[in-house]
């Protein structure tokens, strides 16, 4: 461990939790699980290694809250049901006893679906498609239909599912759950101002475009409690338009940080540094500044100088990795012995398909 780099390496406090450094694992979608959504024995061997490889923390893939319209790819992961719940425990147990925090990220795809074999159609907050083709590397293939616009019972079920998922999850023995409100995912597409046209309450305004996403978090808060750690993700880009940006930039951060931060969430978690424009804050910081709660910065960070100067200067209090995980999943052990990162290698790891390849699991972690 360097001079520049030991704040890295502070414990921080967070819920009523001990993270033992700053670094997280980023949840990252690897399409693994059994074909009814249970996850396995490989999985287990593939978080443990970053429980061994010394990460505070790691944020699980996104997986799906209900067995009807939210899952977004097949041999997803879910947490809809008593059978995807119990087979977590293990993996769960298997994470903790090395020292590291799990929480589970709770996604509903809406629109973003591309592999679904419970659902026939996609739901979304209006008939808008997203703007690119499926992603090839989790199974898709050509553009995505055009969504049904939800119902307001609809959005009564949905928000029910995550507060149902979110109450599996306590029970599997996740230390939180990450509601997923980013990429371009079901709560991200209630955000953002082209996938949301609703004319009721829902829409039109920045505010009304964040109210969903606020019932869902009070909801998940009412079901696992006050002592529970609950979290959020939240992107400008997507997964189907990478360079989305807000349309009032700092103006619609500070509307939506601010809404975030009055709710009973514990932390917000920005997912790239790029901002708003030239000479506008990062997101991290835009978080920090509006919402006053703790941020996890996440977008390349694997220069541990640049990950160590937004703890520093108090624009964010953790750092998660994402690719530079999948590469090192000893990333913070490699630091502290004062090895280099070796970079992403994206096809070895993501291509053809992005499940849980061999080389991966055989990978010497440095402890």
């Amino acid at each position: 461990m360097t001079e520049e780099n030991k704040p890295l390496f502070d414990q921080q406090s967070l819920q009523n939790l001990t993270f033992k450094n700053r670094y997280i694992v980023a949840p990252m979608t690897r399409v693994s699980a059994a074909n009814n959504g249970i996850a396995n024995e490989r999985m287990k061997q593939y978080y443990e290694r970053y429980a061994k490889g010394g990460f505070s923390a790691i944020i699980s893939e996104g997986v799906y809250p209900d067995e009807q319209f939210s899952q977004g790819y097949h041999n997803q992961p879910g947490l809809a049901n008593e059978d995807q719940r119990d087979a977590w425990k293990p993996i769960v147990r298997g994470v903790h006893q090395h020292g590291t925090l799990f929480i589970a990220q709770l996604m509903h795809a809406g629109a973003q679906s591309q592999g679904n074999p419970n659902a026939n159609d996609n739901i979304a907050p209006s008939p808008v498609s997203p703007k690119n083709d499926k992603i090839s590397f989790y199974g898709g293939q050509g553009p995505f239909p055009t969504p049904r616009e939800m119902t307001h019972e609809d959005m009564e079920d949905v928000k029910q599912s995550f507060a149902r998922s979110a109450k599996l999850a306590k029970e599997a023995g996740f230390d939180g759950v990450e509601i997923h409100g980013a990429n371009g995912y079901l709560l991200d597409q209630f955000i953002t101002d082209y996938f949301n046209q609703r004319q009721d309450q829902y829409g039109g305004t920045t505010i009304n475009r964040i109210r969903y996403v606020l019932e869902v978090v009070k909801e998940v808060r009412k079901v696992v409690g006050h002592d529970y750690m609950v979290g959020i993700r939240i992107s400008q880009g997507k997964a189907s338009d990478g360079e989305h940006r807000w349309a009032l930039g700092e103006a619609d951060a500070e509307t939506i940080f601010g809404e975030l931060g009055n709710s009973p969430l514990d932390y917000i978690h920005v997912t790239d540094q790029s901002g708003f424009g030239k000479g506008s804050m990062s997101m991290a910081e835009a978080a920090k500044k509006f919402s006053g709660l703790p941020i996890i910065a996440n977008g390349q960070l694997q220069d541990s100088k640049k990950a160590a100067s937004l703890i520093e200067q108090q624009q964010a209090d953790f750092i998660s990795l994402g690719t530079s995980a999948l590469q090192n999943p000893d990333a913070p052990n490699r630091l502290q012995h004062g090895y280099e990162l070796d970079s992403f290698d994206f096809h070895s790891i993501m291509l053809p398909q992005a499940e849980i390849k061999d080389h991966e699991l055989k990978k010497e972690i440095i402890k």
